[in-house]
């Protein structure tokens, strides 16, 4: 496999364009072409991590945290950002992220999080906007549907959840006339033709009309296919920053935060807000929260548990009858690390293909509480 086989699964897993305007998720460093045999799963892009997945032969760095936020002006191997970049160069290990996109995806960091904390009836707290969709539709032979309908299923077509292949078909008649020059998989020059045949449709995202359109056409028979393309309206997302959901059974704020610290095993969790305050309902962002405080504070959730909560924005969620629970960024999403292994590994095997995928271990919060 390639590095760009890799992003191609990533791309399902985290599309990428769930991920907020100031991101920058994807390929940090390497080659799309260059060949892939072992995969580093790891949160963070540190010298750490690519020093042990270079010592490891490695050939691809995964990560949660982008290597690049900002545009380079330089490359200065002196400086630690260089000197990662010098070190993956000699060692030719591609670097690639998925960040906000693996935040908002269904099923992505905020979700894993919430399953973790045992909330139910989840919905996003900041809903992305849906992908641009179609409604892609082609008419083909009876015999070669199911040729169609596989060409589908490894298109970026047809993907509701996690469904594949997701297509409709009915049946019908369809004519034609071969012309002069015309090579018909059926029927003679100057003869008017009738064909059994089958209409296709399945849904797409506009990134992946294209391929979807090349995969189909490689395995449909007529030498001109019939086809449409419909844009679709605006429908409902099920992704974006943020969740919000369900605490059953209530808890009281102290009591919560309490059993945050257990579950999670951490040193210490703060929190602002009355002890007593009965929580029934909790705003959750992974990472840093303090981008989506506005929307938790427009929200019916009592609480937001999220990292970095700001010394105001305490304040401000105080001032508003509300209550913080800070249980730091790092252990708000480290947990997506074995996710990812996992995901990836389903992906490979059922592509047939064996790529070594490599939990990183030993990664640790950068703060000591003493």
């Amino acid at each position: 496999m390639k590095v760009s086989d890799i992003m191609e699964i990533m791309a399902k897993i985290a599309p990428p364009h769930l991920a907020e305007d100031w991101d920058n998720p994807g390929l940090q460093f390497g080659g799309p072409d260059w060949p892939v045999s072992q995969v580093f799963i790891a949160l963070e892009p540190t010298s750490a991590a690519v020093s042990r997945a270079c010592q490891a032969g490695a050939d691809m760095l995964i990560t949660h945290h982008p290597l690049i936020f900002k545009p380079l002006k330089k490359i200065d191997t002196t400086s630690p950002l260089g000197a990662i970049i010098e070190k993956a160069a000699r060692s030719r290990l591609a670097i690639f992220a998925a960040h906000t996109n693996l935040d908002s995806v269904d099923g992505g960091v905020n979700d894993v999080l919430c399953q973790k904390l045992g909330l139910e009836n989840l919905s996003a707290l900041c809903p992305a906007d849906p992908a641009e969709q179609y409604k892609f539709v082609v008419f083909v032979p009876e015999d070669y549907a199911g040729a169609v309908i596989e060409a589908v299923g490894e298109s970026p077509a047809g993907r509701i959840g996690n469904y594949s292949c997701c297509t409709f078909r009915s049946q019908g008649t369809g004519t034609f006339r071969p012309g002069q020059g015309a090579d018909p998989w059926d029927g003679e020059i100057g003869v008017l033709s009738e064909a059994r045949e089958v209409r296709l449709e399945t849904v797409v995202d506009k990134a992946g009309l294209k391929e979807t359109f090349e995969r189909v056409r490689a395995a449909h028979p007529y030498d001109e296919m019939a086809y449409d393309v419909y844009p679709l309206a605006g429908q409902a997302c099920e992704h974006g920053l943020g969740r919000i959901g369900d605490i059953d059974p209530p808890r009281k704020l102290s009591q919560l935060a309490r059993e945050i610290k257990e579950n999670f095993s951490l040193d210490s969790v703060r929190f602002s807000g009355p002890e007593e305050l009965v929580i029934n309902k909790a705003a959750v962002c992974s990472g840093s929260g303090g981008g989506i405080m506005e929307q938790f504070l427009a929200a019916d959730a009592q609480v937001l548990i999220s990292g970095d909560i700001r010394y105001h924005d305490a304040i401000n969620a105080a001032e508003a009858g509300r209550a913080i629970i800070d249980m730091g960024h790092f252990a708000s999403e480290r947990l997506i690390v074995p996710v990812i292994r996992q995901k990836l590994e389903d992906a490979l095997k059922d592509a047939g293909q064996e790529v070594r995928i490599t939990e990183l271990q030993g990664e640790a919060d950068p703060f000591v509480f003493i």
